[in-house]
């Protein structure tokens, strides 16, 4: 059993879902599905580019985790995605159950796990406060006691008495989180949602949860893609990697484990060919491999140190006018600059490509960042495709002794000088074939 100080125990906990099987949409979806499947047709409802799934195929997306949390503890879930962080949460929140093992709550929960999650489209904002209210127990009496101080907080006063159907995601945002925030219950979980509202709103949030859970002693259970939300509000993390906590304990060494895998040494060469991909289209037409730092043992660079990588792919059909966008990630989880080449090479299908690149890293002030690599076309209405990209797994360090402040990013293209976004140099090519 759970103690009184013992808000949440998870034991042995494992969710698997099964994949391509009839119960994972609507009835009307479902229904076409079926159809589909007897006329041994295409299904009418699967996505462009999306995998078929054998029938029975599995998908584990929690593995045998457990931990606990005390009353009053303020915990971080971090992970790429696909982690697991998400199911995590449903499954403590009750949305779904566990396939294996057993979750303990010592108290009532209040949950955010996207925006709107528990209000009702056509009830008021009023209404459905009333209604998040019951659904927790709470009686009219005490609804209403808190409820002046509900709508101060969400800033929707004009609006409350409007359907929130015709809420902006910001404004359902501020309402949702200030009814979890002022309802009564011992474990808030927050999912995300944060990212939605401004910048001032989130500071907001992030000081009433710190307020509720030292005043009342709540405790709070976080997902951000956000570090610095994560270092002000958390004073535990919990890293989750396909499925499996790889890491339990201080915030600033969860997020450098989460960012760097290990804090003493930034690896140079990366076997990206296992690699989880971002979106169903990634690795079809075209599949890295490999990515290296050229010239190096350990991926640490100086402030004006000219940064040079090797990447392999393979192209599996005919490819024309390749080009390669690279966007650089703060140890904060903040999008500090991008760069983009011009047109690289054409690309002939079963060719094996091998780029060696340099940039510029002037600009870059002295942390550690991801960097996500994205080989790229242009489809038919001149809008960026991505073939394949990798993301959150390239990590590298900026050092620099005197620690100057740097301007914004400016960068270099070998070929054509100064220009706007031209900033990755193509060394070479070898082709393969």
């Amino acid at each position: 059993m759970v103690s009184d100080e013992l808000m949440l125990k998870i034991e042995n906990v494992s969710k698997v879902y099964k994949l391509g099987e009839i119960g994972g949409t609507t009835l009307r979806d479902e229904l076409q599905r079926l159809g589909a499947k007897i006329r041994k047709k295409e299904d009418p409802t699967k996505k462009i580019g999306a995998k078929n799934y054998n029938k029975g195929e599995k998908f584990k997306a929690l593995d045998n985790i457990s931990f606990e949390v005390k009353k009053g503890e303020r915990i971080g879930i971090i992970g790429h995605n696909g982690a697991g962080k998400s199911t995590l949460l449903k499954l403590i929140s009750r949305v779904t159950g566990p396939t294996e093992g057993k979750i303990y709550l010592n108290g009532r929960v209040a949950s955010m796990l996207e925006v709107g999650t528990g209000f009702h489209p056509e009830l008021t904002g009023r209404e459905n406060i009333y209604m998040n209210g019951a659904i927790l127990g709470m009686t009219k009496k005490e609804i209403d006691a808190k409820m002046e101080d509900i709508i101060e907080f969400s800033e929707v006063r004009q609006f409350i008495d409007t359907p929130v159907k015709r809420y902006s995601s910001g404004m359902y945002v501020k309402l949702a989180f200030s009814v979890a925030a002022h309802l009564d219950s011992e474990i808030m979980i927050m999912d995300e949602v944060l990212a939605v509202g401004d910048t001032q709103f989130q500071n907001k949030c992030i000081s009433k949860m710190k307020s509720v859970s030292l005043q009342d002693n709540r405790t709070i259970l976080y997902v951000s893609h956000n570090m610095n939300t994560i270092r002000q509000l958390c004073d535990r993390v919990i890293v989750l990697k396909r499925g499996k906590i790889i890491f339990d304990g201080d915030v600033e060494e969860g997020i450098s484990f989460y960012y760097g895998k290990d804090t003493s040494e930034f690896p140079v060469e990366y076997n990206l060919s296992g690699m989880e991909r971002p979106k169903n289209q990634h690795g079809k037409l075209l599949t890295i491999s490999s990515f290296s730092f050229c010239n190096k043992k350990i991926a640490i660079f100086q402030k004006n140190e000219k940064i040079v990588f090797t990447i392999s792919f393979k192209a599996n059909q005919n490819i024309e006018k390749l080009r390669m966008y690279i966007t650089f990630i703060s140890s904060l989880g903040i999008n500090v600059g991008t760069a983009q080449s011009q047109e690289l090479i054409d690309c002939k299908s079963d060719s094996i490509h091998k780029l060696t690149v340099e940039f510029d890293s002037r600009g870059l002030r002295p942390d550690v960042y991801i960097m996500n690599p994205d080989l790229y076309c242009l489809n038919n209405e001149g809008n960026h495709y991505s073939l394949d990209r990798i993301f959150d797994n390239i990590v590298f360090k900026i050092v620099d002794d005197d620690l100057q402040e740097k301007k914004s990013l400016t960068w270099k293209n070998c070929d054509h000088g100064n220009v706007e976004l031209e900033t990755i140099c193509l060394v070479n090519d070898i082709e393969v074939v």
